[in-house]
């Protein structure tokens, strides 16, 4: 297989192109949203000006329609090791949380529990925190390692016990780049007897996911993480989806994956979500399947950003006032680094970098927790993270703007 250089792969990226105060911009917001290849756009537009039509009816748009879901629910299947029948969509991975949540409440009683963590976006924690509220259920928390940025095995093992019900774990952080070893919590799971589900939105960008390897019951993803559009993408075991009984309208469908999905999708941006897989696995050459082309494509992309984001974590500790939260490079992490400039609000040093060109996010990424066990609930964290067009120029240029940034007075800050 030959491999896309560098070049060829930002030359897909129009938003490469853009200039900010007369500077390209280096886009480092990628943990907040990727930025979107050509091929990904002009396969939306082209469903959008030539086969828009709802589904299921008895016309050509139509039938185009309902073809284009069923090669999207094939792709992304491809993308997570799974059958098109466990491939559900929604507007995104929250939405499609709480509607699994509602979906799995009816089958818990008063007094089960659910295990969370301390290291989740709170997409996957407040769903299930919502659900016991409603149900008189009990969550417990497991803790997290504020000064390794991982999860507290020990508690972990502590909290799961014979009335949990459901182990619900991010595969990775997005807020400091963790990634936990969800093989052990998936044998924790299964011992307990409870249902697995896998928060896989910062992982599956860096990872090549596979829900059989993982042993999940339910997995969520969202594709605009992964140079795709904004929707949600749910992973179910085909026997759960089954017989788990979804909040549904009484017309709809009553097979899954379409009871799982309410109303009328986005089509454009489901067959923007597949372009976007097809858009990776093209990375690694033309040979072979589609999932061996995505494995490939991975494994280059892992070689490619380890080598940046050991640069850039070298790069920011040695810079006076600059502190890295997180797992160091040589663990098992995505390449997203999270820090602070001593004195400096994170918004302050986002607006700061943003005017020379560094678009960078700032705050807490809806990971309010990691914030707070790390004591930074007031001013944040401003997060950087590598992308498949991210160049080693532009991690120089984040580093010298964020040295600029440490260096301003404390009276001008």
């Amino acid at each position: 297989m030959t491999s896309s250089s560098l070049e060829e792969i930002r030359d897909q990226f129009p938003a490469l192109k853009r200039l900010h105060n007369g500077h390209s911009v280096a886009y480092f917001d990628g943990p907040g949203g990727t930025q979107v290849p050509r091929r990904v756009g002009d396969a939306m537009l082209d469903y959008l000006y030539h086969h828009n039509a709802n589904t299921e009816w008895a016309y050509p748009t139509s039938a185009e329609t309902d073809e284009a879901i069923a090669d999207a629910r094939q792709t992304l299947a491809d993308f997570l090791n799974a059958s098109p029948s466990e491939i559900a969509f929604g507007a995104n991975m929250t939405t499609l949380t709480m509607h699994l949540s509602r979906a799995i409440g009816r089958t818990l009683s008063r007094g089960d529990e659910i295990i969370v963590t301390e290291l989740d976006h709170h997409a996957n924690s407040d769903p299930w925190r919502q659900l016991a509220q409603d149900r008189e259920l009990c969550v417990r928390t497991v803790k997290m390692i504020p000064e390794t940025g991982q999860l507290d095995w020990d508690d972990f093992e502590r909290q799961i016990n014979a009335r949990t019900k459901v182990v619900a774990v991010g595969a990775a952080s997005n807020a400091l780049g963790t990634m936990s070893d969800i093989s052990r919590a998936s044998r924790l799971a299964r011992a307990a007897g409870a249902l697995f589900f896998v928060d896989s939105v910062h992982y599956s960008p860096h990872a090549l996911t596979d829900v059989h390897a993982m042993d999940c019951d339910f997995l969520a993803c969202s594709a605009y993480k992964f140079y795709g559009p904004h929707v949600g993408i749910l992973y179910g075991r085909k026997d759960l989806l089954d017989e788990l009984d979804f909040p549904k309208l009484r017309p709809a469908h009553d097979n899954s994956p379409d009871k799982v999905e309410t109303g009328t999708l986005d089509h454009e941006g489901i067959v923007g979500a597949a372009a976007a897989v097809d858009f990776i696995a093209s990375l690694s050459g033309p040979a072979g399947g589609r999932r061996e082309r995505l494995a490939a494509s991975f494994h280059d992309g892992h070689v490619r950003s380890s080598a940046l984001f050991e640069s850039l974590w070298s790069g920011l500790s040695s810079i006076d006032g600059v502190r890295v939260y997180g797992p160091e490079p040589k663990l098992r992490r995505t390449p997203t680094i999270s820090f602070t400039v001593h004195g400096v609000h994170s918004r302050k040093v986002a607006e700061s970098l943003a005017d020379l060109g560094v678009f960078v996010s700032h705050g807490d990424f809806y990971a309010m927790t990691v914030v707070e066990r790390l004591g930074l609930a007031e001013e944040g964290l401003v997060r950087a993270g590598c992308a498949v067009y991210t160049s080693s120029v532009e991690i120089d240029r984040l580093l010298r703007a964020v040295e600029q940034v440490a260096q301003i007075p404390a009276a001008r800050r």
